[in-house]
């Protein structure tokens, strides 16, 4: 308990943490220390069941490390509608020129890579907005005009 006393304490210090983390991580403490819930919120401005959801969830996951434990767990919704290798696909397509593919400009839009990647069969359909969407959370040095 002590060891995690002292890590949930470097977290709370430490400059470069989310803060989110940090607010979790000083709910802890709080808690640690005997607060009552209904104190640690109004003390750190959060709901109740905040403090409710995140106590209950450090227990629950004692066997996790600290970090994991200070972690959103992942949230439902629909599953990938690509396979990664199909992501992959479209990020090369998306770093190469538009030129070696015979297309008479210099940077894609998403609408023209959209376009190409259905054409060679790396997708069966995607929208441009779905293409700009995925290009924004992996990122490579494409050259992928800014509109779409």
């Amino acid at each position: 308990m002590e060891n995690d006393r002292k890590a949930l304490l470097k977290i709370t210090r430490k400059q470069t943490e989310k803060q989110n983390v940090v607010k979790r991580a000083k709910i802890i403490l709080m808690a640690g220390d005997g607060h009552k819930g209904k104190d640690i919120a109004v003390k750190m401005n959060v709901p109740e069941y905040v403090v409710t959801t995140w106590r209950k969830r450090w227990l629950d996951r004692s066997d996790d490390s600290i970090e994991e434990r200070l972690q959103d767990l992942p949230r439902s919704g629909a599953p990938d509608t690509f396979t990664p290798e199909q992501v992959c696909q479209l990020m090369a397509l998306a770093c190469e020129s538009p030129e070696d593919y015979g297309l008479p400009i210099t940077h894609w839009t998403h609408k023209e890579l959209a376009a190409e990647a259905i054409r060679q069969g790396i997708v069966k359909n995607i929208s441009s907005h779905h293409l700009g969407r995925l290009l924004k959370k992996k990122t490579c040095n494409h050259t992928v005009a800014a509109t779409g």
